[in-house]
């Protein structure tokens, strides 16, 4: 423990190297990187932020895969998508099922080629306590939150470590950090999510993969109407255009955390070191609301 200890202290220097250079990077813009060509696949891309973020790719020139359980809405992004210019192909996809991810995976990389940009965006929610959410809306949750991340990844990472090249996106939220009474199953996941997501970056740099890179988005309430009447003394509920340009920012620059608002992040620090009640005091202070169905007490008769 001593020496583990005196270990720390002396990266110290290279700690304080780390903040300067980190304040310089808020004055200099990384550069961003150039997609054009690259095959990128959004899960979830049939409505909402997956939309958008095809769209964005679209305008670079990119070749999309797009996945989503609802086949009129996928078929829509992909026409805007072939409007804007670029090739697209549209799956019907239930992301909560495995081996409906491993089959549609095999006919893209057999009919469209190897995915080297990849965005695990489909999710759901249930705005509701633990006893007003069903069971299986429990594991539904987890199986598109948190699991499919798991299905996508393994079919489609090997091609990009192969070729040490390529970008594995997770859609998270500010709720995969901080909780939410009344988003019980919806946090939970997305905790999960953002552990897939650091995971899967050490992972990747324990065996030395240095072009894959990794990025993990957490917004807080998008007006996307999954959640009814948010509010939050944080700031106005997200407009989805916002959060695509800041997400489609990061992975330009290869951010590995893009938090929206950028005070989110301040939050998760302060819930590591200040004292619990304080914590509990601030949190009424930011004030989250929305619609919920709770349970409780119906259970309790």
């Amino acid at each position: 423990m001593v020496m583990f200890i005196l270990n720390c202290l002396l990266l110290l220097p290279f700690l304080i190297f780390c903040f300067l250079e980190s304040l310089l990077k808020i004055f200099i813009p990384k550069k961003r990187k150039s997609v054009t060509g690259e095959i990128v696949l959004i899960t979830g891309a049939g409505h909402g932020i997956g939309r958008l973020t095809a769209y964005e790719f679209a305008k670079l020139k990119c070749k999309l895969v797009l996945w989503d359980i609802n086949k009129h809405g996928i078929e829509e992004t992909a026409d805007e998508c072939r409007r804007l210019g670029a090739k697209a192909h549209a799956f019907v996809v239930d992301c909560s099922k495995r081996e409906d991810i491993y089959s549609s995976a095999k006919k893209v990389k057999a009919e469209i080629g190897d995915v080297s940009i990849l965005v695990n965006n489909a999710g759901v929610v249930y705005a509701s306590d633990l006893f007003a959410t069903q069971d299986p809306q429990i594991e539904k949750t987890f199986e598109v939150n948190v699991l499919a991340h798991f299905w996508t990844t393994k079919a489609f990472l090997p091609a990009m470590m192969k070729n040490n090249h390529g970008h594995i996106v997770t859609v998270a939220s500010a709720a995969g950090h901080t909780t939410v009474p009344f988003l019980m199953a919806y946090c939970s996941s997305k905790f999960a999510a953002v552990g897939f997501h650091r995971a899967l970056t050490d992972e990747l740099a324990a065996l030395k993969i240095t072009g894959v890179k990794t990025s993990c988005l957490c917004p807080n309430f998008i007006n996307t109407g999954f959640i009814k009447n948010p509010s939050t003394a944080l700031g106005p509920t997200l407009e989805p255009e916002e959060v695509v340009n800041k997400l489609m920012e990061g992975i330009l620059t290869e951010q590995k955390m893009i938090f929206i608002p950028f005070s989110i992040s301040f939050l998760t620090v302060l819930e590591r070191i200040f004292p619990e009640h304080f914590m509990a005091v601030l949190k009424q202070k930011v004030n989250v609301k929305f619609d919920a169905v709770v349970g409780y007490k119906n259970k309790g008769q």
